[in-house]
């Protein structure tokens, strides 16, 4: 897997738990989900067009 999707997946998560743990930062739940979605299209797209050399 790309070193940068990885980086990408890793900052979702952690958005996650901020924006989970703290309700006024509600918006930062959404960016987490949002980039968790991109990052999860991304690796589809990689895996399905045989680009991913693990």
């Amino acid at each position: 897997m790309n070193i940068a999707l990885l980086i990408i997946i890793v900052v979702a998560i952690v958005l996650a738990i901020v924006g989970g743990l703290n309700t006024a930062l509600n918006w930062l739940l959404w960016v987490a989900i949002i980039v968790g979605v991109i990052a999860l299209i991304a690796f589809l797209l990689r895996v399905i067009r045989g680009g991913s050399k693990v």
